[in-house]
């Protein structure tokens, strides 16, 4: 599990640790990581420049302590001071390894340029000074200390100026802007530096391989397709019978053990799955709403009835109530908006913050779909996906997702570890299919049980 945990968090278990450590001693655990992952970013340290934009906390003395061992190693290292109090050893440090502290109109353009302005403790936004340094160097490579300075480290937003870094180097565990976008993509690529802090449960996490293999149902030796699932899909329209088609081909992906179909395209779905049953009967679980068109909303109603866990996706959203227990609510950004009354802009600006509060007044596990897609519980807590492709944003593909992720209902899983495995199963899929090209939502439901067989043995 990639866990994210918050500034206090953080903050308190770097006090518990400090405690017992000489002093110092974190400091020199962080920069010497800082450190050797610029190094590996570089390729070569001797002759390299390397420019240090050092602020008044403490990542500003990482970057002072990490450019005194870069320079010890022949790099060419100088350093901007942004503060008129900076870290007094680092920078006895660095001057001491043969690096030098210039004023920014004189620095070398460099090869890499490190970022220590602010720390996870800094407001989002930028002074002018650091934002103006940063203007004068655009182009080079950036690594930034922790996280990018200038975004809101425990919401994912953007607000003003900020880094955009190539390489962020975070310490102990990740902070909630390396998961959740939009400051997630301002992060690049983030690299973690194992420091020793004792942690707490994160509210944030982003599950990984190992995890989603131990959430997947695998069947026994004496299951049949009744004790494996049954997965009831209420999708699709005359107008739109391809809605059916995807979201039945997500659902028929193996997972669970059969799949029903109540619809309007039943031809269409019987074309294109014969092992699909077009007929009534008890299911574990319902997906509705894909394609749903004007048929949607009394899909929603006849699938409520059942008091099966259901996931409600595109035309059924809007008609969907707090209250019935087991819901997962499969929005994008716009239907989001829509659902809580508010602009599309404040979804995308503030992803984390509106998700918890959807689900908190559905009482559901809302799921946002996005290049970093979030799924919430009503308590608060959520999981990120950081599988999938840009390519994945094609049309279907949330038909298919809302499919497997009823399977996984049906199959069993709580309605929190079916989104968020089958969210990531749906991306990893993407992956894998579209091996760095263009691809098609059929494409993805086809490489989901390849992908299945990867992680179970």
């Amino acid at each position: 599990m990639r866990s994210a945990h918050t500034v206090e968090q953080v903050r308190a278990a770097e006090a518990d640790l400090m405690a017992r450590l000489p002093e110092g001693a974190l400091m020199q655990r962080a920069a010497t990581g800082l450190a050797v992952a610029i190094a590996d970013l570089l390729g070569h340290v001797y002759a390299a420049r390397v420019l240090l934009l050092v602020g008044p906390g403490d990542n500003g003395g990482d970057a002072l302590w990490a450019g005194a061992l870069l320079a010890r190693r022949g790099a060419a290292v100088e350093a901007v001071l942004l503060s008129s109090t900076v870290h007094g050893e680092g920078l006895a440090a660095l001057r001491s390894a043969g690096g030098r502290t210039v004023p920014v109109a004189e620095a070398h353009r460099p090869d890499v340029l490190v970022d220590g302005i602010v720390g996870i403790g800094g407001r989002p936004g930028l002074k002018d000074d650091a934002a103006e340094a940063l203007e004068l160097f655009e182009g080079a490579a950036v690594v930034a200390v922790d996280v990018p300075s200038g975004v809101g480290v425990d919401t994912g937003r953007l607000e003003g100026d900020h880094v955009s870094a190539d390489l962020t180097v975070t310490f102990g565990t990740h902070k909630v802007a390396h998961l959740v976008d939009p400051a997630a993509l301002a992060c690049g690529v983030v690299h973690l530096v194992d420091i020793g802090l004792d942690l707490p449960l994160a509210p944030v996490e982003a599950l990984q391989p190992l995890d989603v293999a131990v959430l997947i149902p695998t069947p026994g030796p004496f299951e049949h397709k009744y004790t494996r699932g049954v997965v009831g899909v209420r999708a699709g329209s005359e107008t739109y019978p391809g809605a059916a088609v995807l979201c039945t081909s997500g659902a028929v992906s193996g997972l669970a053990g059969m799949v029903r179909y109540a619809g309007s395209a039943a031809d269409a779905v019987r074309a294109a799955h014969p092992e699909i049953v077009v007929s009534d009967g008890r299911v574990r679980a319902w997906v509705v709403g894909s394609g749903g068109d004007t048929d949607a909303e009394q899909a929603l109603a006849d699938a409520l009835a059942d008091e099966v866990p259901t996931v409600v996706d595109a035309d059924a959203l809007m008609h969907v109530r707090r209250g019935p227990h087991g819901l997962v609510l499969t929005p994008h950004a716009g239907e989001l908006a829509r659902m809580l009354g508010i602009d599309r802009e404040a979804v995308e600006d503030d992803q984390l913050a509106v998700v918890r509060r959807a689900a908190e007044e559905y009482d559901a596990v809302v799921l946002l779909k996005g290049r970093r897609t979030l799924i919430a519980r009503p308590d608060g807590r959520v999981r990120v996906t950081t599988s999938g492709v840009p390519w994945l944003a094609v049309a279907g593909a949330g038909d298919v997702l809302a499919g497997v992720i009823g399977s996984l209902l049906a199959a069993g899983l709580d309605p929190w570890d079916a989104a968020a495995a089958g969210s990531w199963l749906h991306g990893a899929a993407a992956a894998h299919a579209s091996g760095g090209g263009p691809l098609t939502a059929t494409r993805v439901a086809d490489a989901i049980p390849e992908v299945v067989r990867t992680l179970v043995p």
